[in-house]
């Protein structure tokens, strides 16, 4: 065997291993907007991948090794793999996917996900461990001290895969042009395999990946003005022009209006209640722990607002095209995980609002945690207020709304108030609101009146 063929055979192994984890996280990212990016999900997704890859390596170890069947394999494996990458991780066919199961009245996350899973991302899975036990085999056939390099080969392209999609390509490129990088990947190592190139079926192929993930199309048919490893950001017109909506990773995330009588119920509960109200006599400090368009206290230009996010394109693109203005000079972002914010900041606040909770799909499991509202408690100053948006239901008919309440009264046992925003049946079970929690960090006598101890009318 030439150099040059093991070459070849190398680099096919390399971009096996660094499109197989790309694609792995490219479907994570996308999904998380449908399902949430909960681990349960990355559990399935994850599960779903290694049981077929498994079943592939089997198949490759079983295949017979002779030179033009191994060619003729590997090449059509990674024209289906670039086709697949199509199918499996565009945005467009992704929503036309869940919009079906929504129709057909499929409501549990777990069995969009799996069947998902199942459908679009077995095939690949099984190809990629295909393709890695075929030419493994075929290499040792003619050098048997050739395994370990191979396996490093096929690491090096599994790690920088994981790293250069999300570090790299999905920053800088988005999501959508991330995934056409993949199938470019694949038919490379396709082309190079062929000892004519067929260009005719790769420019197809690429072709149809460039058109379905294409910015614009996605701008048409979504409003998406910008989709990273972080974010999928839409920004659109509602109430016949006289409000602006923007949404983040499928879920409504703020909106400002020319009436204030249109915007989000909860927020002008927040507003009219907390900022509003804010005395003038000195500055108050205001920390919003999910900045989304920061259009909490946008009108208020006397107080400090520190926002904190994790997506660093929430700023550049609010200011650009959904506030249509720069922040304020009282106003500052900080591009951060909320949880490691906490850690760090040693600032007391006189008002903190959490509002990362968009919906009961995207709900951050660390930020249900004991450990992290004791977290936020102790940056509140004495007399100060935490205000927090949760989608849950309003009567207490599931388990998590029950949990959620239990874990936040474990941390606010005094002076926790509750209110749901808007109107519902108590009756009804499965609805989901708005539910407000207010925690007012007083020091509190903890006196119970009783019949026989009641001094109610001292404590007037």
């Amino acid at each position: 065997m030439s150099k040059k063929i093991r070459r070849i055979l190398l680099w096919a192994i390399f971009i096996g291993g660094f499109s197989s984890l790309s694609l792995e996280l490219i479907v994570m990212r996308q999904l998380s907007g449908f399902v949430g990016a909960t681990a349960v999900t990355a559990s399935i997704i994850i599960g779903v991948i290694m049981a077929f890859m498994s079943w592939g390596y089997y198949a490759g170890s079983v295949f017979p090794l002779a030179a033009k069947a191994v060619r003729r394999r590997v090449i059509k494996a990674f024209y289906f793999l670039a086709l697949w990458a199509i199918l499996a991780a565009s945005y467009i066919l992704i929503y036309l996917y869940f919009a079906l199961f929504d129709y057909l009245g499929v409501k549990s996350t777990l069995v969009k996900s799996f069947i998902y899973c199942l459908a679009l991302l077995s095939y690949p899975s099984y190809l990629f461990g295909q393709i890695t036990s075929l030419l493994s085999r075929f290499l040792h056939k003619y050098n048997r001290n050739f395994t370990g390099k191979l396996m490093a080969v096929d690491t090096i392209g599994s790690v920088l895969g994981s790293l250069l999609s999300t570090l790299v390509l999905m920053p800088l490129l988005g999501v959508n042009y991330t995934i056409v990088v993949i199938i470019c990947l694949c038919l490379s190592a396709a082309l190079i395999l062929q000892k004519s190139f067929d260009i005719y079926w790769a420019l197809t192929i690429a072709v149809a990946g460039v058109l379905l993930n294409r910015s614009q199309l996605l701008y048409d048919l979504f409003a998406i003005v910008e989709n990273n490893a972080v974010s999928t950001i839409s920004v659109f017109e509602a109430d016949e022009g006289k409000s602006k909506v923007m949404v983040l990773n499928g879920s409504a995330a703020s909106k400002i209006s020319q009436d204030d009588k249109l915007l989000f119920p909860y927020i002008q509960y927040i507003e009219n209640n907390f900022l509003k109200t804010l005395p003038l006599q000195d500055k108050k400090h205001i920390l919003i722990l999910g900045a989304g368009g920061f259009t909490l206290g946008r009108n208020d230009d006397f107080n400090n607002y520190t926002y904190v996010d994790v997506d660093k394109a929430l700023l550049p693109l609010s200011e650009k095209y959904f506030l249509n203005e720069k922040l304020g000079a009282n106003k500052k972002f900080e591009l951060q995980d909320a949880n490691q914010f906490l850690k760090e900041d040693k600032t007391l606040y006189d008002l903190i609002v959490l509002d990362t909770y968009s919906s009961t799909r995207v709900i951050p499991q660390d930020l249900v945690t004991q450990e992290y509202f004791y977290r936020v408690k102790s940056h509140l100053k004495d007399g100060g207020i935490i205000v927090m948006n949760l989608i849950s239901s309003p009567n207490f008919s599931d388990k998590f709304s029950m949990n959620l309440d239990n874990t936040l009264r474990s941390v606010f046992q005094t002076n926790l108030q509750r209110q749901v925003i808007g109107g519902f049946d108590p009756w009804q079970k499965g609805k989901l609101s708005n539910v407000i929690y207010v925690y007012y960090h007083h020091q509190n006598p903890a006196r119970i009146y009783t019949i026989n101890r009641n001094a109610s009318f001292l404590d007037n």
